[in-house]
């Protein structure tokens, strides 16, 4: 038997994969359900929701929110608020996000209830499935990549 060339292989491949988005049999990438967040480094911060980053005080335990941050970011966030914080216009650029304090309550209540508008879903509320300190290790992160 005669092999393929590569174009008649690529066309048939080609052909396999319209085929399967055409019959919807080809998913972009499925459903994505959060991952979780080990945040038994950080030091207990409580059951109420707070409106200023706790780990920013003791410089040691920022630094591990940060790192922490870091992960859970690429893990959750990155998909639609891009690599390193920098958007592709999908959703906000956190890049620039009020610095410091400023900008905690605004970050923590868009974090922990989501954000929709005439009954459309454009973040979903993330606070009760990753928790709190997740969500202040996230914004301890974006604060090393803030600029003006």
């Amino acid at each position: 038997m005669k092999k393929p060339r590569s174009s008649t292989l690529a066309l048939i491949v080609a052909s396999g994969i319209a085929t399967a988005a055409i019959t919807g049999n080809l998913l972009a990438h499925g459903n994505v359900l959060p991952q979780p967040v080990d945040t038994t480094a950080l030091p207990a911060i409580g059951d109420a929701w707070l409106t200023k980053n706790p780990f920013r005080a003791d410089p040691k335990v920022y630094a591990a929110a940060q790192k922490i941050g870091e992960s859970a970011y690429g893990q959750n966030c990155a998909r639609c608020h891009g690599l390193e914080a920098i958007s592709g216009g999908i959703a906000p650029d956190l890049r620039y996000l009020d610095a410091g304090e400023a900008g905690d309550e605004w970050f923590m209540d868009r974090f922990q209830h989501g954000a929709a508008r005439d009954g459309k879903v454009y973040m979903p509320p993330m606070g009760d499935i990753l928790g709190q300190k997740a969500g202040w290790a996230i914004r301890s992160w974006l604060d090393s990549k803030h600029q003006e």
